[in-house]
């Protein structure tokens, strides 16, 4: 499987139509019977608004939603990818059929909610640490079924993609480390196990174990829950040998102070995991 970075257009919109289909298949089974009111030849205007301000994300879900239900649709966005929408702004208008519109509502906007979520929930993170070297990663706390969807809209909101899965890069925690011997032994040997990996990371959770972990040449170091002024010794003792990762415990009110001890990167698992849906509406207007 490709990783988000090195998607094609052809690729997201590969992905989308994956996602929407099982979707729709979900939603409509063997048909719509409450669209099915509506006369199948009758055209309609429909307009979806954001309700609150968002970065938009989700474009390529949306028309793949709506042209699924209707191939002839036409979409005219107003508010692309990766831009903001301030409430009650119109952010699509779809030219289609009536019918087809209707059955395909829910699914678009269910997309367009939850990515335009993550991206807007990420982007406040980026924003609240601008000026330091920190980046804003994701984390695996995704959906079942819609990891690359919402990692994608990560990225959307400015934020970095940790590893996709558990086949694409490696993180050894505590347990890998007891099991495999030490962390000497563990580093050593996945070098011969997982060479294709993308990076390979190493979970610590004192001074100590980061002092072990780059005395054993480790280029990628998670520090686990640690308080403000261990960061910074961490950071002092590290003197830009490898990137360094903070994870565990971080919100907006702690993420600023915790990207001023000079970390390369904060792994954050609620832009995926605790998600509050971006209120749109969709409001259409009958043509004969």
């Amino acid at each position: 499987m490709k990783h988000l970075s090195d998607f094609t257009a052809a690729d997201l919109a590969e992905l989308a139509r994956s996602d929407v289909a099982r979707a729709l298949a979900e939603d409509v089974g063997s048909g719509d019977l409450t669209a099915a009111l509506v006369d199948r030849t009758r055209s309609a205007v429909a307009r979806i608004l954001a309700r609150e301000p968002a970065v938009i994300c989700g474009v390529s879900w949306v028309e793949a939603a709506v042209l699924a239900c209707d191939p002839s649709a036409r979409l005219t966005w107003h508010v692309g990818e990766g831009q903001r929408c301030v409430t009650d702004q119109v952010v699509l208008e779809i030219e289609g059929n009536a019918q087809a519109l209707l059955t395909a509502e829910r699914t678009a906007l269910n997309f367009l909610q939850l990515l335009s979520a993550v991206a807007t929930k990420t982007a406040v993170f980026v924003d609240a640490v601008q000026g330091t070297r920190a980046a804003i990663v994701d984390t695996r706390k995704t959906l079942p079924g819609l990891r690359l969807a919402q990692k994608y809209a990560v990225k959307t909101g400015g934020g970095v993609n940790h590893r996709i899965g558990l086949y694409d890069a490696v993180l050894i925690k505590e347990n890998h480390i007891a099991a495999a011997g030490g962390v000497g032994a563990v580093l050593k040997r996945v070098q011969d196990t997982a060479p294709q990996a993308r990076f390979v990371e190493i979970e610590v959770e004192t001074l100590a174990q980061l002092d072990e972990a780059l005395d054993c040449g480790a280029q990628m170091v998670l520090l686990d829950n640690m308080d403000i002024p261990t960061l910074q010794e961490a950071v002092r003792r590290n003197a830009g040998r490898a990137i360094l990762e903070i994870s565990g415990g971080v919100n907006l009110q702690t993420v600023r102070a915790l990207a001023d001890t000079g970390v390369d990167r904060i792994s954050i698992g609620a832009l995926t995991k605790d998600v509050k849906a971006i209120d749109f509406s969709m409001r259409m207007e009958q043509r004969s």
